[in-house]
């Protein structure tokens, strides 16, 4: 249990705080010291502080994009998900590329033209499939954003092609792949990842895969998901191993903390109270001073959690979400409910795409 009811915050927590404010980074015995000893509220106005330097509080930015879940069979097998089919059962799908394009024609009938397409890890499916799904997609809409493929799923194509992983993303990108979600990350520590799921790809597994789309020019987002066994350390350590992998290759564009929900039975989930999110993403903010933009998940942890976040470090809502089949969902449905949030919150709305550009005001 990590949530804390502390009142104020000590005296070497403050002089953390006041060090962050003053440009220094932080290490990460200084952030341990911030998620035990100090007042989420005073985390909370350093990390709005740092926020101000992005995007003035006058604003919240917003996208709108369609998750496209490709397949659900897979061999992972993640205690936490409910999603999945075993491979051979015969109840599981695959959609074909016919489905797919239809997905995305009412997609951008309702405005949104941006796509997110990921599946389960499912070693049958041939490489040509996801190359012509992706190909098949920019061939129908020149002009769709195209994010596809966690860590997970990359090494799967390397693995059945026999590729490099180099040249897997290469052929990506030359059919139409413009960037990445650094999903299947949870917890960055082996002993949480051997608990959550001892067959998905190791931490060195995943910062490789991230490292190598960044080095081939293909951007795209990490996040932490906790409320589980996790320890305050581990969730530390989760947020210096992306730090140094973001000094290295300056890929990631934005960072998402999310909660674990609960799907299945075995899998232990506890419930994170809204001040210990709070602290968790401040201190996300005052320690990626690396990463530009913070989002809050709507669509996973509620409105109203979303707009205090939006008050505490966070400047993006991380919506609308058209379509979720992973996740529960109590996010933002239509463009015009996620300008009436934002505008009922106290911002003006600032619509982007995937790769943080702003329409103009």
């Amino acid at each position: 249990m990590i949530s804390t009811g502390i009142l104020q915050s000590s005296e070497t927590a403050n002089k953390i705080l006041q060090k962050s404010l003053e440009g220094e980074r932080i290490s990460k015995e200084d952030a341990l010291v911030l998620l035990r000893e100090a007042d989420f509220l005073d985390i909370q106005k350093v990390a709005r502080a740092h926020r101000e330097k992005v995007l003035s509080h006058e604003f919240a930015s917003y996208t709108m994009f369609r998750v496209v879940n490709y397949t659900n069979y897979c061999n992972v097998e993640c205690s936490f998900c409910s999603f999945m089919d075993e491979i051979g059962n015969g109840k599981g799908y695959v959609l074909k590329l016919d489905e797919i394009l239809e997905k995305m024609e009412f997609a951008k009938s309702e405005g949104a033209n941006q796509m997110f397409l990921q599946g389960g890890v499912y070693p049958d499916l041939p490489f040509d499939y996801y190359l012509e799904v992706i190909s098949g997609v920019r061939k129908k809409f020149p002009d769709m954003h195209i994010r596809a493929f966690s860590p997970v799923e990359i090494i799967n194509l390397e693995q059945i092609t026999g590729k490099t992983l180099r040249d897997v993303l290469l052929l990506l990108k030359e059919v139409g792949l413009d960037s990445v979600p650094g999903a299947g990350a949870e917890i960055l520590t082996e002993r949480m990842r051997n608990i959550i799921s001892p067959k998905k790809a190791s931490v060195d597994e995943w910062v490789r895969a991230m490292e190598t789309c960044h080095e081939v020019g293909l951007p795209g987002s990490a996040n932490i998901v906790f409320g589980s066994e996790e320890t305050p350390e581990e969730i530390i350590e989760h947020l210096d191993v992306v730090r140094v992998l973001q000094d290295r290759t300056k890929g990631f564009l934005s960072f998402i903390p999310w909660t674990f929900q609960p799907q299945t039975k075995r899998f232990i989930v506890r419930s994170v109270p809204t001040h210990e999110y709070l602290k968790v993403l401040g201190i996300c903010r005052i320690f990626l001073d690396n990463i530009k933009h913070i989002e809050t998940s709507v669509m996973v942890l509620g409105k109203g959690v979303g707009q205090l976040a939006l008050l505490s470090g966070a400047d993006d809502v991380s919506s609308v979400v058209i379509e979720e089949n992973v996740l529960r969902s109590f996010g933002l449905k239509s463009e015009k409910e996620a300008q009436k949030f934002l505008s009922g919150a106290g911002f003006k709305p600032k619509k982007r795409d995937l790769l943080y550009n702003y329409e103009n005001y």
